[in-house]
């Protein structure tokens, strides 16, 4: 099959309820992460564009999953976590979120991207997330984003800490990433492919007419809950197997 190309990403539409979202009718790859880790740098780079995937001005406030479309697949941008300012309600959210969509076996999440910040040991949101993929043998590949700001020994010290830190390290493929100097785009962009092409062995082809009816737009509530800054121990619901 032809390789796809990227350029001809689209943003879709974003949801702020898992329920709001349609059924699964074609591979996802799902991105991960905590707020500020660079999400929105790396999709923006893997689609050649510069503001596709949009920062949000306040860490923490966009809770919603956004879907983007290339060609016949969805990339699927997870809702930043770990943000500490923000409403107990907030923090719900993330958890009603992500759970709910990497909970729905149902759905074709064919790999989750995990970034983490290479300059800083993964948090306790990075560990459970990683715990919950491993839990329920969800394949799933680390990308270790800004690592233009480390210096090699710098880099070389930080790898060598998350042996320690992450759990079956040595088992988990890894990708350095930096959207200043484009490294690992191209290794991303590999995966993503063979994984697209072994779905499409599997499931079969299927005409273009079969991925023309985008996906509806919803509309997103704001919330009004007031600021609550009580410790926030975890967000996504228990783990489910297969």
């Amino acid at each position: 099959m032809k390789p796809l190309n990227f350029n001809k990403a689209e943003f879709i539409t974003s949801y702020g309820k898992f329920t709001q979202i349609p059924k699964s009718d074609r591979p996802e790859f799902a991105f991960s992460g905590r707020s500020n880790v660079g999400k929105s740098s790396l999709i923006n780079k893997i689609f050649n564009r510069k503001n596709m995937a949009r920062v949000s001005s306040v860490p923490g406030k966009t809770v919603t999953i956004n879907f983007f479309s290339v060609e016949d697949v969805y990339f699927v941008d997870l809702p930043g976590y770990g943000y500490a300012n923000v409403s107990k309600s907030e923090k719900s959210k993330w958890g009603d979120l992500i759970g709910g969509y990497l909970g729905d076996f149902e759905r074709n999440v064919e790999i989750v991207f995990q970034l983490i910040d290479m300059r800083h040991a993964p948090s306790k949101d990075d560990l459970q997330m990683i715990n919950y993929l491993i839990d329920n043998e969800m394949p799933f590949v680390i990308v270790f984003t800004k690592a233009d700001k480390l210096k090699p020994t710098a880099r070389k010290e930080r790898m060598a800490a998350f042996a320690d830190e992450i759990p079956c390290f040595e088992d988990i493929h890894c990708i350095p990433f930096s959207a200043v100097t484009g490294e690992g785009v191209e290794e991303l962009k590999a995966i993503i492919e063979e994984v697209r092409a072994d779905w499409f062995e599997t499931y079969g082809e299927q005409g273009d007419e079969a991925f023309e009816e985008e996906l509806p737009e919803e509309d997103v509530p704001e919330d009004t809950d007031e600021d609550d800054d009580e410790p926030f121990t975890g967000f996504l619901t228990p783990n489910r197997k297969r």
